[in-house]
């Protein structure tokens, strides 16, 4: 595919594309063909590379941005409301497509919208490339290439980590608990669409609040189960019956039902107009925590998986969550899809099965940590 540049960065005039950019600057090799992209060119002009003008609420816009490179990667959120343009636009050039949703009703409808045109096109549309929700699909993939074959698993994700929101990413977050509705209905027409693997089953299990390696583990309802289940039906390795819990760990009962009932009043609030409003008001896009905050930051995802008579434990972890590892979670996507000796894959994919091990060894290099703590029989 010949095309002007390898990859373009849209958004980075915001918090986390700004340090997406900043990651491409120090780590891109010296022949990648990279540029900048976004409304505001004064802006973009600190970066000192290409500036492409693009505006995500216009169509043809993002059509001139998709044919101009063979890989995008975009910042720009909430998803549900600015991300679909550049979607179609994608599917449609054959482009190659990254984001950091963490939002299960854009994946869902882009699914249903645009999976079959891009498959016809080879354009690989990859979602939630940053901490939703690499670190499970890949730390998923990980375990499970340490289980026996063709057996069943099932293999169990807790997650501890310690960060700050930025206004871009809680902005999201309020705006996904705002629709309920919209997302049950995204989800029925993703599973009428999609076809499911013949003779496999891949799926999420919700799971229940119990103790597990040491922690208080409560059900996660975020994107990245529904993210490993799809990695699980894309990839035979996963055997014939494969199953996804996630968790976050608490230490002690009473830090547990602080976090219940904090996201539980956060999701009823975005549902009422007013306290939405006051929500979103609280913070703005743009805003983040500082170098400082962010130093002091820290994620550590545990994985349990069991299959034929084997059980592994394993351990993603890395620094900043949210936002320096999630800048080098995207750049390094980027890099990869772009420059990498990859599997033929097209449509919408995912991280594990569009990048897999080539991915993680980057992320490996890049100071992230695989590791594989615990082999015992059961």
């Amino acid at each position: 595919m010949s095309r002007e540049y390898d990859v373009v960065l849209l958004g980075a005039s915001g918090f986390t594309g700004a340090l997406t950019a900043e990651y491409l600057q120090k780590n891109a090799p010296a022949g990648l063909k990279w540029a900048v992209a976004g409304r505001n060119k004064q802006k973009l002009e600190v970066f000192r590379k290409d500036v492409l003008q693009a505006d995500v609420t216009d169509a043809a816009s993002m059509r001139v941005l998709a044919e101009a490179t063979k890989v995008v990667a975009t910042t720009v959120g909430p998803y549900i409301q600015y991300g679909e343009p550049l979607v179609a636009a994608c599917a449609e050039a054959g482009t190659g497509y990254l984001d950091l949703t963490g939002e299960p009703e854009f994946v869902d409808r882009m699914y249903v919208r645009y999976h079959e045109r891009a498959t016809q096109t080879g354009a690989r549309l990859v979602h939630a490339c940053g901490f939703d929700s690499i670190p499970y699909d890949l730390g998923v993939q990980y375990t499970v290439e340490q289980l026996p074959e063709n057996v069943p698993i099932q293999v169990d994700g807790l997650l501890r980590a310690g960060g700050r929101f930025s206004g871009g990413t809680f902005h999201t977050a309020i705006t996904a608990f705002s629709r309920p509705k919209q997302n049950l209905d995204a989800h029925r027409a993703r599973r009428q669409a999609e076809h499911p693997p013949i003779g496999r089953k891949a799926r999420a299990v919700p799971g229940r609040i119990h103790r597990q390696q040491g922690f208080w583990a409560v059900p996660l309802p975020t994107v990245d189960p529904q993210i490993v289940a799809y990695s699980g039906r894309l990839l035979d390795r996963y055997g014939p019956d494969f199953r996804y819990s996630h968790y976050a760990a608490f230490n002690r009962l009473p830090m547990m039902a602080g976090g219940i009932g904090a996201v539980a009043l956060l999701a009823t609030a975005a549902q009422i107009p007013p306290a939405r409003k006051a929500l979103l008001n609280r913070l703005q896009p743009g805003d983040g925590p500082s170098a400082e905050q962010r130093a002091r930051s820290w994620f550590n995802a545990r994985f349990v998986g069991r299959g034929g008579g084997k059980q592994v434990v394993t351990e993603v972890a890395g620094g900043d969550p949210g936002y320096d590892e999630t800048a080098k979670m995207l750049g390094e996507s980027a890099l990869c899809l772009a420059l990498d000796d990859l599997p033929e894959t097209a449509g919408q994919t995912t991280t594990a099965a569009a990048l897999g091990p080539a991915l993680r060894e980057r992320l490996m290099r890049a100071g992230m940590t695989f590791a594989t703590l615990e082999v015992d029989s059961y």
